[in-house]
Order: structure tokens, then sequence, then C-alpha cells
């Protein structure tokens, strides 16, 4: 007696390559302008200047970051992180309204794999005709296609890389570094590297990076809702589908089972089989078949910007608890942000004291404390700098320094004593140091200090 085989299954299959078809439409005439927008800031703000410095340069040997004409340093460290967190609760926020519009019209991946799959349609052609030379055996026709392809991709791989590293090296150094091929060192090996990964992402990975490697895509089920704007197939109107409907004698519906949605899809999930989490909003398949709508003679919508209270009640909510916790955290911290940036000193000083004693008494019984100040010069002009300490009941202590001038963005460091009477001094007490620019005393900065006296 014979016995069947056990069957085998493999534990990793490769992904079948997606060939996106072109598509015409309001919303893919709105996704090319997002990422003409955003390619066109990302390679240019390197390029552009405020006030003699960069727009945007993150210079890490300085330690400082020029961000729309502010500069930020290490001590800034509140800021930035409110700037993260209020780009975060953005993304959040506004997920809970619109779904991943992100994903589909501004996410860095979505954009660049745009980009490439254009480079790639103008030179292999639309679907059809990419499957085909795919198909077809190796040849001088083939090698020059793709090589041609691939030339392109590296190029503007290239240049995409030269322009990341743009933001942390002035640009006006660092393209003329490579076109005479000097550049070296890291710049050269994070150029390459980011290069490389813009050809791999956007050339090979393109949605396979945002199914598997994406963790947006994973957790945005927390922020869904039944209100949440997604991309929707109309079922019940579409349904059955013109050979379902041939086959079951039932009267058709208006899906024609074209499956132009599918060809269009950028990371080729069928939406009539209803909301997957590799959708990424794109909207793409709600072009492609309203376009059919249209030469068929039926009303469009059938694939369509929709939610699910919609489609069970006939209304959009967008008010509602979720969005308007995530709104009011959002407004919290952009009027936060805006608080710091506006209340923001251009100076910075901190205060040390000498740890090796607490004290020095001098001949005439005067005490001494010793600091250390650190001062830092955040603003593009240079400013002499009055110093000044005050005891607890507002009487001045008298200082070795009074006076320092420091250029733009630099911090010095001081060192300075401050003497006080032994009358009624007590064994340890608060003094307030003060630093302010001379004729601006709106420019100003105080720290405390402890002041250690001889005990009674």
């Amino acid at each position: 007696m014979s016995e069947t085989p056990a069957a085998t299954h493999s534990l990793y299959a490769s992904a079948e390559k997606i060939y996106p078809r072109k598509v015409k439409g309001r919303y893919a005439q709105l996704r090319r302008i997002a990422a003409l927008v955003l390619l066109g800031l990302f390679y240019l703000l390197p390029w552009l200047s405020w006030n003699g410095q960069p727009l945007v340069l993150i210079d890490l040997p300085a330690r400082r970051f020029h961000i729309l004409g502010l500069t930020l340093f290490p001590q800034d460290l509140i800021l930035l992180t409110l700037m993260l967190a209020t780009a975060a609760m953005t993304l959040f926020f506004f997920t809970t309204l619109a779904g991943r519009l992100w994903c589909g019209f501004a996410c860095p991946q979505t954009v660049w794999t745009e980009a490439f799959l254009w480079i790639e349609q103008s030179i292999e052609g639309d679907r059809h005709q990419r499957q085909k030379l795919d198909a077809a055996r190796w040849g001088p026709r083939k090698l020059g296609i793709k090589g041609a392809k691939h030339l392109a991709w590296l190029l503007f791989a290239l240049w995409t890389g030269l322009s990341f590293v743009a933001f942390f090296v002035p640009a006006r150094e660092l393209f003329p570094a490579a076109a005479s091929l000097q550049l070296s060192g890291w710049p050269l090996f994070w150029s390459l590297f980011y290069g490389f990964a813009t050809w791999g992402n956007a050339g090979f990975m393109r949605e396979q990076v945002c199914k598997y490697m994406c963790p947006y895509a994973r957790f945005q089920s927390a922020m869904f809702d039944k209100d949440t704007l997604i991309i929707g197939y109309d079922a019940a109107r579409g349904e059955p589908r013109k050979g379902l409907a041939r086959l079951a004698e039932l009267p058709p519906g208006d899906c024609v089972d074209c499956t132009l949605c599918v060809q269009v899809c950028p990371v080729g999930i069928d939406i009539r089989d209803g909301l997957q989490y590799e959708c990424i909003a794109c909207a793409a398949c709600v072009d492609a078949c309203n376009g059919v709508m249209d030469h068929v003679g039926k009303p469009r919508g059938l694939v369509r910007y929709t939610s699910e209270r919609h489609e069970q009640e006939g209304r959009f909510r967008m008010l509602r608890p979720r969005t308007i916790g995530y709104g009011l955290i959002w407004l919290i911290l952009l009027g936060g942000l805006a608080a710091t940036v506006l209340l923001r000193s251009p100076l910075e000083l901190d205060v040390l004291r000498d740890r090796r004693q607490l004290y020095r008494e001098m001949a005439d019984g005067s005490i001494v404390n010793v600091y250390t100040l650190k001062i830092g010069n955040k603003s593009e002009a240079a400013h002499t700098l009055n110093i000044r300490a005050l005891r607890e009941d507002g009487t001045a202590v008298a200082l070795s320094v009074h006076e320092v001038e420091v250029q733009p963005e630099e911090t010095r460091t001081l060192i300075l004593s401050a003497r006080m009477s032994p009358e009624g001094l007590p064994p340890a007490q608060t003094i307030e140091f003060e630093v302010a620019a001379s004729g601006q005393p709106d420019i100003h900065r105080r720290r405390e200090a402890r002041f250690f006296g001889a005990s009674p």
C-alpha cells in the first residue's frame, strides 16, 4: 500500500514583484504635487541661508543646530524634545482624522518610491511593457534598458545621499568637494550609505518596507476608530461582480471586475477584499475606479474615501472624544513650543562651585567662595555682559570680575570669586548670579548658587 508523501511548506517565500500601472485622476495629481514639493524642500533647504547661516544645518562637531534662523545648543534639549513631541502628536492627531494620508502622500518612502517609479516608467514603459521586458531573455536591448534605468537610479540616489549629508555639512563645501572627488571620511561614507539605502528601499524593496519594516502600519489600529477616514469599497453597490453575476444568473453590480484597482495599487492589494493593514491610503484605486465608472456611465464613488460610521449611518463625525483629546494635547504642545521659542534667552548661564574647598578666609577676615561660570552666547551678535551677584536680601556681593565679552555662538568659561564680610554671615545661604547684556537689559540670565561661610 503506497503512502501519500507529506506536504511540505516553505517557511519563506519571495514576494512577487508588483508592477503598478500609471493612473490619472485628482488624487494622483495631488500625490505628484506633494512629492514635488517635498522633494524640492529636501534638495533646496541645504542651499538656503539666513543672516549668513544655513537655514537648516545640524553642525555636530560644533554641537549647534541651525533650524529656520534659530540656533540651538545641547542646552536647548527641552526645545528639541518639544519639537519631536509636537511632530509625533501631529502624526497621531491627523491619523485619527484622516487615517494613513501621511503614508499615501507625504512619507519619505512613498515620495522616493514615486520618484523611482516615474524614472522606471519613463525608461521601461508602463505595466505591461515592464512585465514583458522582465520576462524576456537577456540580450543587448534588455541590458541597455535595464542599465539606463539603474544608472539613472544610482545618479538620483547619489544626489539624494549628498543632499542628506548637506544637512550636516554645508552644501557649498560638500558638493564642490564631491565634484572634485575630494570627499572623504564620514561625509563620503554617509553619502554612499544613504544613497545606497535610497536605491535599495525605493528601487527594490518598495512596498516591502511598508509591509514588514515600518511600525506605523502595525500600531495604527490603536488610533483608528469607526470615524477614521479609510479607503473603502461599496460592496452593496458593486456586488455581484460582472462575471459572478452571469454565473449565478443575478443582476450584476456596478463592479465590472476589470481589476484596474489592483493593477494601480503600489502595495498590490485588492481593496475589494476590505480594509487591510498594507493599504497606505494613496487613493490610486479611487482614481482608477472613477475612470472606469465614467467610461461605463455609472456614478463615481464605488471605491472612495469613507469611514465605517459613514457606511453604516451615512455621516462623518469629526468631533469625538478621541480627536478632541489628541487635539487638545497637540494645541498644548504647540503652545509650549511657541512659548519656549519666544521666551528663549540668547544667553546660557551655568554656575558651578569650587568643590575642592567650601570657602577661604582672607587676612581681613572676609569669606571667599570660588565659582566657575559657563556663559554661552546663542545669538549672532557679540555681547558685553555685566556680571553681578545678589544675596537673598537684595544686597550686592563683591565679585572679582564684573564684565566679560562673549562673541557670537561662543561659550566662555570664567573663574571668579565672591567675597562677603563675616559679620552676620550664616553658614550657608543662596545667592543669585545674573549676566546681562550692556545696554540691553532684556537680554539676561540668572542662576542660583550656594555661598558657604564660617560656622559660628
